[in-house]
């Protein structure tokens, strides 16, 4: 029998085998073979009767736990089986946390080390209380964004969402005795950076290799960053391939949008961010991998990952929150939902790279197609947007609009048809005013344009090539 995630052979006892036996009672358990080699052959131990007596004293004492000690006799030889069972309750070795994981033993430190004490205690990481967030420095715009959401999906009726941002954030599971959870600043807080550095987005351009040709960030919420993300790569970062239907313009992109959307939306929801790493979104030529920090669930493999599975999330209340959003439609099936689109799409199924720690998938397209069209050399370090500190969209090209704009071209990119006074109504921050001057600004730089009439006509995105630049 062969050394395992829950068996160790060791030839002679040491003490330090106690972190061994510290490790495995706070995995899964497992148990720890004396006088047997790493080949698993038998050699046999020297005073087996004291070792019998003195063994079970020392785990007693030095890590609080009782452990089966027996000793065996094979082959006229005699050994020692340890059998160590997991424990209900973090154990320390000398105020070390040890952790049986694969076939080795690991020191928990850091993050790490806060995961797994709460994993031990039944507490999520994003249920912890916050001290100094209360209610009213949360962010309109991010609740505005739910509440909008919420109603078009019908997850919500109006009914629902006539409440306080308090009632809200109650209903959400997002208060603890009346303290703002981590999961509440993270959805609604306009700069949740300040608390935890990874919650954000990073897309970069790579072309054929790997020098980054030009990026972006996009800060803010999650609300923030589930409204903006997709809608930047595709406005952006992705060349539409165009056909006609009789005289119909149609355009199809190379990733199908909402395989792309629920990719985005279950990196949102899955990432650890207190592992203090952004979401990152790398673009190249043919292909897109995104990639997030993760802690999966215990003895999960990336068989379990891929095939069907029981839905064991990480941040339930975030999870919960972007389904009564209608971001999501159920749990547990994000890697199918996404497989499915794209094979509707007759696009290459995206393949998941897992690693202990974080999860990343690669978009691929078909033999031929591009993301976009490479003759373009854009700088990496001009920005587009020069916006409040809060929402920093940091992008590299010579055109600047502002915070306003951007909200506007979301809401075209969502509604083609949309007038002034519904986006004064859907964006809070503009008035029907300040909306007919944005609205007269980007056209004038080119970026939309008005088709057909005042009544019955639409908006139209003008790519960078329709623009000639």
């Amino acid at each position: 029998m062969a050394e395992s995630q829950n068996i160790e052979y060791k030839e002679s006892w040491r003490d330090e085998y106690l972190k061994w036996i510290c490790g495995f009672a706070n995995a899964q358990g497992g148990k720890i073979y004396i006088g047997i080699d790493d080949n698993g052959k038998i050699i046999g131990v020297k005073d087996s009767k004291k070792l019998i007596e003195d063994i079970p004293n020392k785990i007693r004492d030095t890590l609080g736990i009782v452990a089966d000690v027996n000793l065996v006799k094979k082959e006229s030889k005699e050994y020692i089986e340890i059998s160590v069972l997991q424990s209900a309750y973090p154990v320390n070795y000398k105020g070390e946390y040890h952790y049986r994981s694969g076939s080795t033993k690991q020191l928990l430190q850091g993050t790490a080390l806060t995961q797994f004490l709460l994993s031990k205690t039944g507490t999520k990481w994003e249920s912890v209380t916050v001290d100094n967030v209360k209610i009213e420095d949360l962010d309109k715009e991010s609740f505005d964004i739910f509440k909008r959401e919420a109603l078009k999906s019908q997850r919500m009726t109006k009914a629902d969402l006539a409440m306080t941002n308090e009632e809200l954030l109650d209903s959400l599971h997002l208060l603890q005795n009346g303290k703002l959870t981590r999961a509440a600043v993270l959805l609604f807080y306009r700069e949740p950076e300040r608390w935890y550095k990874g919650c954000y987005v990073k897309v970069g351009y790579f072309g054929l290799g790997s020098d980054l040709q030009y990026q972006d960030e996009i800060h803010g919420s999650l609300m923030i960053l589930a409204d903006r993300t997709v809608e930047l790569i595709y406005l952006k970062y992705l060349k539409a391939f165009i056909t006609y239907d009789d005289l119909i313009r149609v355009e199809t992109y190379p990733i199908p949008k909402d395989a792309m959307r629920e990719a985005v939306y279950n990196a949102l929801i899955h990432s650890n961010y207190a592992a203090g790493s952004p979401i990152q979104i790398r673009i190249h030529e043919d292909q897109i991998y995104i990639s997030n920090d993760c802690v999966f669930p215990t003895g999960w493999t990336e068989k379990t990952l891929l095939g069907h599975h029981r839905s064991e999330l990480y941040n339930p209340d975030i999870a919960k929150t972007f389904f009564r959003a209608g971001y999501v439609e159920s749990w547990g099936r994000g890697i199918q939902k996404i497989c499915e689109l794209c094979k509707e799409a007759d696009v290459p199924e995206p393949e998941y790279i897992v690693h202990p720690y974080d999860i990343m998938l690669c978009f691929k397209t078909k033999v031929g197609r591009k993301i976009i069209e490479t003759d373009e050399k854009l700088p990496v370090n001009e920005p587009l947007n020069e916006l409040q500190t809060t929402q920093k969209t940091t992008q590299k090209t010579t055109q600047k609009i502002t915070d306003s704009q951007i909200s506007i071209l979301n809401e075209i990119m969502n509604n083609p048809q949309i007038g002034r006074k519904e986006l004064a109504q859907r964006i809070s921050s503009i008035s029907e005013d300040g909306v007919k001057y944005n609205l007269k600004a980007l056209q004038q730089k080119k970026i939309i344009k008005r088709e057909g009439p005042d009544k019955g006509g639409y908006w139209k995105i003008i790519q960078q090539e329709d623009r000639g630049e």
